[in-house]
């Protein structure tokens, strides 16, 4: 029975031999959770000729072939061959500077896709010069400083938690390990991983996290939940994570006061932005334009209702003081001390329609009943501009 048992699994086990152990990379994971539209680029075409090649390439170890190659290498990064024919040009002989125009136009996913046929074109396609483009393209307008310190410290704590993560080997390891030596796998598995790993502080990794929805952010969203009537035409902080099956956000507001989290989903890209300073909306803005405000100019002004409540950003204008008759070629309004704003979103006579801050002395102003005024942004990008615009309410509001 035992000699039996032997022939059996003695065959079993030089097949595991020949099995070379590589984990996959952490980010070949994250790409099958790419939703289905980030996969459109992804050529069928490519992905049949590499299966092909990976089963000719079978072929040839077992059956000897009359066929000559020029050059068959296994390298120890990658699970991969690159295997180039007599006469048959492979896109590696291609000149550096070409190489890289086409490396340059490919999409993400497409990118992805290269980095897995070979070591030589994955050290290339991991490259950040590759990936700042595409970041930008996508993420560069709601990614702000803030979002790009969050996640060195997520990348920080993923690494620690690494470090003291602890656990039995699974599955074929798990057999493995009862076959060879523990020393003799590890080392293999070391210097695999070493070689294949993604970099975490890598922009593909940034990249990939965003794309799958696993990194949460910070930024600011406009007309926070869903268009509330209480916060029309302002801007708040939230902490955002993407959904890629509906291409929307989710966005969670910190609690204040007796208020719990507040959760709103299917926020699109248009409502959202990079914190345009890099203030914490718990803090006070240092206004740096107040000297310069003139009638007509278009301003943020941090609102908060009480002490215990974060800023966010309301959009108002400047406007004349009631001894100006707005004539322009007698206003003296820059002159004075006083700035009157307007918040012509509200009707005429209601208590939120209209303020007035000192231009010399400004602070947080305001009361428990009114809310409270912080520092001032004045505007002057034309898109910044026109998005508010897009997005003032169809009716005034009381």
């Amino acid at each position: 029975m035992l000699l039996y048992f032997f022939i059996t699994c003695f065959p079993f086990i030089f097949f595991l031999k020949s099995l070379t152990l590589k984990p996959l990379p952490p980010w070949a994971t994250e790409i099958r959770l790419l939703s289905p539209w980030f996969w459109k680029d992804v050529s069928f075409f490519s992905i049949s000729k590499l299966i092909k090649n990976s089963l000719s390439l079978s072929y040839f170890t077992i059956i000897p072939s009359k066929m000559s190659l020029k050059k068959i290498s296994f390298t120890s990064k990658v699970d991969n061959f690159e295997e180039v024919e007599e006469g048959v040009m492979s896109v590696l002989d291609l000149p550096e500077l070409v190489l890289e125009c086409i490396l340059e136009r490919l999409t993400p996913a497409g990118l992805c896709s290269m980095a897995g046929v070979c070591s030589s074109l994955r050290s290339r396609c991991i490259s950040d010069h590759f990936w700042e483009k595409h970041m930008k393209k996508k993420w560069g307008r709601i990614i702000g400083p803030a979002a790009y310190r969050e996640w060195q410290w997520h990348i920080a704590l993923r690494r620690d938690s690494s470090h003291i993560k602890q656990g039995k080997p699974k599955g074929l390891m798990r057999i493995l390990s009862i076959v060879w030596p523990s020393w003799w796998i590890k080392s293999k598995v070391d210097d695999r991983s070493k070689q294949s790993s993604l970099q975490d502080d890598s922009i593909m990794s940034c990249f990939l996290a965003l794309e799958t929805g696993r990194f949460c952010f910070p930024a600011q969203v406009y007309n926070r939940e869903n268009g509330h009537v209480g916060f029309m035409l302002s801007c708040y902080d939230a902490e955002l994570s993407y959904d890629p099956r509906t291409d929307t956000f989710q966005a969670r507001y910190p609690p204040h006061g007796r208020r719990a989290v507040a959760i709103e989903n299917s926020v699109p890209w248009e409502r959202l932005r990079a914190p345009p300073v890099d203030t914490s909306p718990h803090d006070l803005h240092i206004s740096d334009c107040l000297n310069e405000l003139r009638p007509g100019d278009n301003i943020e002004i941090q609102w908060r209702r009480n002490k215990e409540f974060p800023y966010g950003w309301w959009y108002g204008v400047v406007g004349h003081l009631e001894s100006c008759d707005g004539n322009e070629n007698y206003c003296r309004c820059h002159n004075g001390d006083t700035v009157v704003l307007e918040f012509n979103q509200y009707t005429p006579g209601s208590r939120w329609r209209c303020t007035t801050i000192n231009r010399k002395d400004h602070r947080e102003e305001g009361n428990e009943a009114d809310g409270f005024f912080g520092g001032i942004r004045k505007l002057s990008s034309e898109k910044e501009i026109s998005t508010w615009k897009r997005l003032w309410p169809s009716e005034i509001l009381e």
